[in-house]
């Protein structure tokens, strides 16, 4: 579990605190998403009138849409101490009540992936949320006896990719509300990369940042890691500026395609294609034909290829469409029909 102090500055000549140096630390800052930040801005300012924390909230979405820097925010602005972990570090029932009693009061508790929580550690959690206490079961059998303490006023912020996978109860407990992060437009992912490129004193010309929005799938995350992919291509290569086509060669390196595919993900429609006649085919089968796990394909390449319009599930498995084969340069089977 760890903490940012305010005062910290990140050190822009170390890898390690680049993806730091890059988080938005206002509001102003951060881009798109503009219908949380409304509710969010609503529910802290009436808490900090109350003078009390805000309540718990619930955050979900595909990965590298600005979570985690949701939750930095608000403790900026609540001015509190954000304490950081994760759902797989809290292992035992232990963990948690280790991490719960050594909060202060008006503390924000972010949790990331909590879907990974076992479900005896949920309970536990229920009635620190609800009531704000632990309830500690000390001894086993007949003899065991609970021994219940009281928690100082804190926030859980929690995160996750997989919000079907929390149970019921605990989403319930979320009064601050349930918030889904939507994928990111191309001018809102242009408007970041042109921040970024600015922090990181890059200069960039406007054709180079549009092709870096149109392959970052969406993501804030992922144009962040190619535009520091291109910065390091027009290093070496002696360039004074990101231009169009400094970002077509890195990312022509990089195997990352005109619309954001991968190598691994032009992989999966070109097996679908290629082995099973464009489908419909099982998962596990394409899985097995391409030696990678289900889940891979499924959470990492899937969400994106659905999303473009390339790839379709069925009842009887997967389909690729019209528009995949065009992209990889195949011939649409007429015979076929397709959606």
């Amino acid at each position: 579990m760890s903490s940012n102090p305010p005062s910290e500055q990140p050190d822009l000549t170390n890898e390690r605190f680049l993806d730091r140096s890059l988080r938005p630390v206002t509001w102003d800052e951060y881009i798109g998403q503009e219908s949380i930040k409304d509710n969010l801005k609503i529910l802290i300012g009436a808490a900090e009138e109350r003078q009390h924390p805000p309540e718990h909230l619930l955050f979900y979405g595909p990965p590298g849409l600005g979570k985690t820097t949701l939750a930095h925010l608000i403790a900026k602005q609540m001015n509190a101490q954000l304490k950081v972990t994760s759902g797989p570090a809290i292992g035992k029932v232990g963990d948690l009540a280790s991490i719960l009693t050594n909060l202060s009061s008006g503390d924000i508790l972010f949790i990331d992936e909590i879907h990974r929580l076992n479900k005896l550690i949920e309970e536990v959690l229920y009635p620190a949320m609800e009531s704000g206490v632990l309830n500690i079961v000390i001894g086993k059998g007949p003899g065991a006896r609970v021994i219940q303490l009281d928690l100082p006023p804190f926030t859980l912020i929690a995160a996750t990719t997989r919000v079907a996978l929390l149970s019921s109860p605990l989403r319930s407990r979320f009064g601050g509300g349930t918030h889904r992060l939507e994928f990111y437009t191309e001018q809102e992912i242009k408007k970041i990369i042109h921040r970024s490129a600015k922090i990181l004193d890059a200069d960039i010309d406007e054709e180079a940042a549009a092709e870096i929005s149109r392959r970052s799938r969406f993501t804030p995350r992922i144009a962040n890691q190619l535009l520091k992919r291109c910065r390091d291509y027009a290093q070496i290569k002696k360039s004074s500026k990101i231009d169009l086509k400094i970002v077509r060669d890195a990312l022509g390196m990089l195997g990352i395609d005109e619309i954001g595919l991968t190598e691994q993900d032009r992989k999966v429609l070109d097996v679908i294609i290629a082995k099973f006649g464009g489908g419909p085919v099982g998962l596990s089968t394409v899985a097995t034909a391409m030696s990678e796990e289900d889940a891979t394909i499924e959470e990492v390449n899937e969400p994106y290829l659905i999303q473009l319009g390339l790839l379709e599930r069925t009842p009887r498995g997967r389909c690729v469409t019209k528009k995949a084969y065009e992209h990889l340069g195949y011939d649409w089977p007429k015979n076929l029909f397709k959606s």
